[in-house]
């Protein structure tokens, strides 16, 4: 029986450690040909090292796969495009990308500097946008070509980015484009052959392993390890997945659900001067859904809307 995404072309961006070695190991296990990026920065973006995307190269060629090292960075175009022609030149083709590189600069708004912020951004929504548009590029030059694709982009995003979460303006606000990214872009490769998918994950590694409740949990780590994201993700990058498109899974542990993108509420017909918004307005609070907290369930408490006024 031939394997789940046996013969694919496989990038994972951040796959010296955590979630994304998980992608990395679980899709050659399933059969996949990897280009195995990491910068080999440390959590915050600084300092590099190929020892980490090396060690995960090794235990794919252990396991009897094939894998390559790339330590460009993603949020480097033109590192990007290097990657790309990396997998095609090594391997013959493209068919997967997911791109999960990623850095923490967790600060209160009033705290956060312009580095701080300019970082983020450019390591997790550049460094999507990048591997992305070089990997579409490809794509879509094949179909015109009269070439058949059945590729996948798989992107990362966060609860913090799609429920929000105090701390993580930088992080959130990337993840949240993240995920509006990846819709769009669903309904523009669409035509060439190409499914675009999001993963929302939560789980315990090197950038969540501080948080109260999880450090040193035996329990944390086998219910909450990055196994199970690599599981969903290795499952959207096969044929199986051409169905499904444009949508963002949220994924702790072993549960899988999908998150709905922001949809319209309810509405009135607001009069001719700003006043008139002060009669409409506790209808409209009372009637709508509650934001989200973290774990994507409506709640009330500091800082969120009530339903009433």
């Amino acid at each position: 029986m031939s394997k789940l995404n046996e013969g694919r072309v496989a990038i994972v961006t951040g796959a010296g450690r955590g979630i994304g070695r998980e992608h990395a190991l679980a899709l050659a296990a399933s059969g996949a040909k990897v280009v195995v990026n990491d910068l080999g920065a440390d959590m915050d973006g600084g300092g590099g090292d190929a020892t980490p995307a090396q060690e995960t190269v090794n235990d794919i060629i252990a396991m009897g796969g094939e894998a390559v090292v790339n330590g460009g960075n993603v949020a480097s175009f033109d590192d990007a495009g290097a990657m790309v022609a990396q997998a095609i030149d090594t391997f013959g083709g493209l068919d997967i990308v997911i791109n999960n590189a990623g850095i923490l600069r967790d600060r209160m708004l009033f705290s956060m500097t312009e580095s701080d912020w300019d970082a983020v951004i450019a390591v997790h929504l550049k460094g999507t946008f990048g591997p992305s548009h070089h990997a579409s590029k490809y794509w879509r030059e094949r179909a015109k070509a009269g070439e058949t694709n059945d590729a996948r982009i798989i992107n990362t995003s966060s609860p913090s980015g799609i429920y929000g979460n105090i701390g993580q303006t930088n992080y959130g606000a990337a993840k949240a484009g993240i995920a509006a990214f990846s819709m769009i872009a669903a309904m523009e490769l669409v035509r060439y052959g190409v499914t675009v998918n999001c993963i929302a994950p939560a789980a315990l590694t090197r950038m969540t392993e501080n948080l109260p409740g999880l450090l040193g949990s035996e329990d944390a780590e086998n219910s909450m390890g990055p196994r199970w994201i690599a599981n969903v993700a290795t499952w959207l990058a096969s044929p199986a997945a051409a169905g499904v498109t444009g949508r963002v899974f949220d994924v702790v542990g072993d549960r899988i659900g999908i998150a709905e993108s922001w949809s319209l509420g309810p509405t009135a017909t607001q009069g001719d001067t700003p006043e008139s918004i002060g009669d409409l307005m506790p209808e409209l609070m009372a009637n709508a859904s509650l934001n989200s907290d973290m774990s994507g369930r409506p709640t009330e408490g500091p800082g969120r809307p009530s339903k009433t006024i």
